[in-house]
Formats: C-alpha cells, sequence, structure tokens
C-alpha cells in the first residue's frame, strides 16, 4: 500500500513523534478490544485504527510502530489469549491473492536493498496490510459483523466531516493541533482550503468519503440501521467536497456510473471488451498514448492531473528497470517521478510485475465472487442491488487508485471492503437443497448419481 522505498529504509526519523493524546487514545482503543466480546471487538479497533493519525509513530528499537500496527498486534494477542484464533475462517481466493501480494513485494524489496532496514521495513508493511486483513477477516463472520463495520466507518466519517468543516472555516486542523500526527494547518491551493481531517491528505480523506457512501447504499436494506445509512451518505459527499481534490469527486462519479450501469448486469462481458476496443481505438488514433486521457481531469481546478498521466506514461516507457524486482530509482526518472501518486504505479515500482499480477487479481477475484453471488440470488432483486452497491464501492477504490496511492489508515477502510466482499458473497450464496431430499446433501455422490436420487424422489412424491 506505502510506495515502500520512500518510507523507513535506511532512514526515516530515529525518536518517537507520538503525541500524549495519541497515546492516551490508542490504550483506550486496547482496553475496549479487551473490554467486548470477539464480535464487538471491530469497533475499538476500526476507532483506533482510524481516528488515530498515522503521523503518530512509536519507535522502538528502530523499530517504527504506527498506531494502526500496534492495534493489530495487540487484537491478534488478544484473540490468541482468549482462544479466538481457534475460530475457522475459510482461505478465499481473495485472502490468497492479498497474501501473495504482499509476500512478493516483501521479497522484491528486500532484494532491491539487501539490507536488514529492508526486511524491518517489510516486516512492518505485511503487519498493515496482512496482519490488519486477516484480523479483520477474524472479525467479520457474519452479514450483521459486516453492517456494525460499516457503521463504525460511518461515525468515523462524522468525526472527520465536523473537523473538516472546521478546518475550513478557521484553517486549522483540530486532530493535528490536539491529537497531532497531521498538519495543524491545512494546504491551500488557489485559495481553496484542502481539508484533511485525520489522514495524512485531503485526497485520502476525500476518498474515505467517496467510497463510504455506496456502503451506505448497502446498509440501507436493513430498516433498522437507514438512518445511519442516511447519516453516512451526507458525510461521505461532505467529506468528498471538502477535500477540494479531483480525484475523491472521480471516485464519487466512479460509484455512481457503476450503479448506472445496473441495466446492462447481464452483458458485463460485452461492455467490457467494448470498453476496451474503444481504449484500443482511441490509443491508435490520438496523437499521444490513451492514458493521457487523464491529463484532461480537472474537475476541482488547479489538479495535477497531467502529472498523473505522465506518471503512468514514464512507468511504462521504464518497465525494463522494474518488471522484475521492482525499483528503487524512480527519482531518477524526471521531475516529481518520486511522487507515486498511483496506487497500480506504485505496486508495480515497488514489487515488480508480479506484484502487480496478485495486486490487479485481488480486483478480478473480488468482482468475480460479487458476480456470481449476485447471480446465484436469483430473483430476489433487493439481495442483488445490495451486492450491486458492495462492487460499486470497489470499484470507487480503483478510481481513486489512479489518482492517489494508500499511505495511511485510509488503508484500513479499503481492507474492511475486501473482508466484507468475502462475508457478503458467502451469506448471498447459501446451499440450497430440496427440503425432500435430505440425503443428497448429506452424502458425497456424483452428479450423475445425485440427479438419479432426485429424478426417483420426484417420481415417487407425485400425487
Amino acid at each position: 500500500m506505502i510506495p515502500t522505498h520512500n518510507f523507513y529504509i535506511n532512514g526515516g526519523i530515529s525518536d518517537t513523534v507520538a503525541s500524549v493524546v495519541a497515546m492516551l487514545l490508542m490504550l483506550c482503543a486496547i482496553l475496549g478490544m479487551l473490554s467486548v466480546s470477539r464480535r464487538r471487538m471491530v469497533v475499538p479497533f476500526l476507532l483506533g485504527a482510524l481516528l488515530i493519525p498515522g503521523g503518530n509513530i512509536f519507535v522502538l528499537s528502530g523499530i517504527h510502530l504506527t498506531p494502526v500496527r500496534v492495534l493489530v498486534l495487540a487484537g491478534w494477542a488478544i484473540i490468541a489469549v482468549t482462544g479466538g484464533a481457534n475460530r475457522k475462517t475459510p482461505m478465499t481466493g481473495i485472502d490468497k491473492a492479498v497474501l501473495w501480494w504482499v509476500v512478493v513485494t516483501a521479497i522484491a524489496v528486500t532484494l532491491q536493498w539487501m539490507s536488514v532496514s529492508a526486511i524491518v521495513n517489510q516486516a512492518g508493511i505485511m503487519v498493515n496490510t496482512v496482519g490488519a486483513y486477516f484480523l479483520i477477516r477474524q472479525l467479520l463472520a457474519t452479514d450483521e459483523d459486516a453492517e456494525l463495520a460499516v457503521k463504525v466507518l460511518i461515525v468515523v466519517g462524522a468525526i472527520n466531516a465536523l473537523g473538516m468543516a472546521y478546518e475550513i472555516a478557521a484553517t486549522r486542523n483540530l486532530f493535528g493541533i490536539y491529537i497531532g500526527g497531521v498538519q495543524p494547518v491545512p494546504l491551500v491551493r488557489m485559495g481553496k482550503t484542502r481539508a484533511q481531517g485525520v489522514f495524512q491528505h485531503a485526497i485520502l480523506a476525500g476518498a474515505y468519503g467517496a467510497t463510504l457512501v455506496p456502503l451506505c447504499l448497502w446498509l440501507w436494506r436493513s430498516r433498522q440501521a437507514r438512518l445511519m445509512a442516511l447519516l453516512g451518505g451526507i458525510v461521505g459527499t461532505v467529506m468528498t467536497l471538502l477535500s477540494a481534490s479531483s480525484t475523491p469527486v472521480m471516485a464519487y462519479m466512479g460509484w455512481i456510473v457503476a450503479i448506472c450501469i445496473w441495466p446492462l448486469r447481464k452483458n458485463m462481458q460485452i461492455l467490457r471488451r467494448t470498453i476496451a476496443c474503444v481504449l484500443i481505438g482511441l490509443h491508435l488514433v490520438m496523437k499521444a498514448p490513451v492514458w493521457f486521457l487523464i491529463a484532461r481531469i480537472d474537475v476541482i481546478g488547479g489538479s495535477a492531473s497531467f502529472d498523473r498521466a505522465y506518471l503512468i506514461d514514464t512507468c511504462i516507457r521504464h518497465f525494463s528497470e522494474w518488471w522484475l524486482l521492482g525499483t528503487h530509482d524512480t527519482g531518477s526518472w524526471g521531475w516529481s517521478m518520486w511522487d507515486l501518486s498511483n496506487q497500480f504505479v506504485s505496486v508495480a515500482e515497488t514489487g515488480g510485475l508480479a506484484a502487480l499480477v496478485f495486486f490487479i487479481l485481488i480486483f478480478t477475484r473480488c468482482f468475480n465472487k460479487i458476480g456470481a453471488a449476485r447471480k446465484a440470488c436469483g430473483n430476489d432483486m433487493q439481495a442483488q442491488w445490495s451486492l450491486w452497491f458492495v462492487g460499486a464501492a470497489l470499484y470507487a477504490h480503483v478510481m481513486a487508485y489512479f489518482g492517489v496511492s494508500y499511505f495511511d489508515q485510509m488503508q484500513v477502510s479499503w481492507l474492511v471492503l475486501l473482508a466484507m466482499i468475502s462475508v457478503v458473497t458467502a451469506v448471498a450464496v447459501p446451499e440450497q437443497v430440496p427440503a425432500t431430499v435430505p440425503s443428497i446433501a448429506k452424502r458425497s455422490l456424483s452428479w450423475r448419481r445425485a440427479h438419479t436420487e432426485l429424478v426417483n424422489v420426484r417420481l415417487w412424491s407425485t400425487p
């Protein structure tokens, strides 16, 4: 998630920069995880991981511990002590893709640097991603657990929206002043204040809000949670606008477009091929490569959209330098090329082609599971719509990734969505066996034998 070759390898801070308030909040989160049942443990974990700014860093014998890492380690320790680790969570294709992506990246970065610092750095990244992801997978086992997680995300968004509104009004960041870990004075671009809340950048704060709204639409299916879902929709929209950044707006528009193509849900393969053909055609007739269409996008004003397009172009032109094990020398490729403001480029240049393949595989498997679960819902349109909203949230993240790489607690929000997809798609595809033939469900039969028994049962049960 983090452009790892720019953070804490052969450098970084040497002393703890965490405030007393941040330490107390972290202690409260850990005590909260200890005092509640495992089913409710996701509440204090997400509140602490998302509301304590990632700039609060604890340095212990040269090891950098961010709030997320501390809470992940504490969460696993609590589960191990209480025996919760015995809970069987089936390994899905999404889980394997996440695991292999992180492992391949860690190997590539270690071989790039060939130093102990690189090993320590990647150990921290693995805690951030693998540790956090599988901890969330342990905590989200049912649809109700997923709903609870979305409610926590809404509460976090509401707190941020209030703080961001104050930033716009007073040009002061209350989180930076009282908790630390973020700048106390927000950035101003072309006369517009870019509010960031607890996040390390305004784009990340806006992306959080933009990707939250479709999850609120998913939550709307629960009558008891509709007021909370409405609040979340308002909060997410406010965060998107107050960030004053084009990338969150594009992510917001992304999930809207995803919902608008609902009538084409039965022809998605044709739609994908049509889009691919259009892009290839544009690439052949345009004077510049097709990815320079990104340079024409400037929603807010003053956007660095050309830099985004040029970053992709530079990455492709230097393919031979990064495809095997990635590279940590992107700064020499041109002006501002060290700023990997594209998640896909960041993954490629950090871990090589194999890491990029596994990263893309995460999305393809997620979309495949959502599509398969939707089809399995049959004529239940409400269930189909709910799954479509989850897919729209995932697509919003894809759109955001073309303008930013997640490098703070925003990555926790994405991991929550990935864990949710494994849960809601499994719940949406229950084993449906005719009540008159329970023996077929209990025995391991070939499809021909099962079909024969089912026919016999139907013949004998005919009046």
